[in-house]
């Protein structure tokens, strides 16, 4: 291998050894250590620094270096250019466009939640029969009536989401105009039941409806001035 200058260690200090000068700097000394390492990997007669002197070969080094900065910036340049010229990215036609974020029902506001079609709202405050269904009349709404299976588990997910157990609660059905004729106070059709065995029985005088009672949560009818909390319901807006 060919070797263009010689480097000596002294005092963990590199001295450059070249007649009429002294202790090199230290840009100097890596200018040179660049050049070496350069030198040694490609001795051939073609190595641009092979027949040049160790000035020459510095400011070759510092040109190209100069050469490859400027490169770099404006290739960064026009990338940047390039993605500021991108259009926003459209769905194709007749396609909804995506979003990830998670959008509240625009029909039901506020504490209201969307049950198949309808607002549903749990009040946790304890109330009687009339006194609840009075409460959801001045929000527009009346005591929550239930029209099948998968609806009343909605609305026993929503209470137990909202209170982390399955409280007795008073939902809108009654009997009280004519006994054993059930009726939903918002007067949705009584189409859809969920008694619980024995129910309804009338024992004193029992005329309004509860929902999750006792081990299957189902229906039961209870004196009207019993204090539970209740659900209402409103049509969507």
């Amino acid at each position: 291998m060919k070797t263009l200058v010689s480097l000596f260690l002294r005092d963990d200090k590199y001295l450059h050894i070249r007649a009429g000068v002294s202790e090199a700097t230290d840009a100097e000394k890596e200018e040179e250590k660049v050049i070496l390492q350069l030198q040694t990997l490609s001795p051939s007669s073609d190595f641009p620094f092979s027949n040049t002197s160790l000035s020459e070969s510095k400011g070759f080094i510092v040109s190209a270096m100069k050469t490859l900065a400027v490169s770099a910036l404006v290739c960064a340049a026009m990338a940047l250019t390039r993605a500021a010229a991108l259009p926003e990215a459209t769905p194709e036609k007749g396609q909804p466009a995506k979003s990830h974020l998670v959008k509240r029902s625009p029909s039901c506001s506020g504490s209201w939640s969307e049950i198949s079609g309808r607002c549903f709202q749990f009040v946790p405050r304890a109330l009687t029969w009339a006194q609840a269904e009075r409460n959801c009349l001045s929000m527009g709404a009346n005591l929550a009536s239930v029209r099948g299976a998968e609806e009343y588990r909605k609305i026993q997910r929503l209470i137990a989401d909202k209170t982390h157990g399955n409280p007795r609660t008073w939902v809108g059905g009654s009997d009280g105009a004519e006994e054993g004729a059930w009726f939903w106070s918002d007067g949705t059709p009584f189409t859809f039941s969920y008694w619980c065995r024995g129910e309804p029985n009338n024992v004193h005088s029992q005329h309004c409806m509860q929902m999750n009672y006792k081990g299957h949560k189902c229906w039961d009818d209870v004196q009207c001035n019993k204090h539970l909390p209740s659900v209402c319901v409103k049509k969507t807006s």
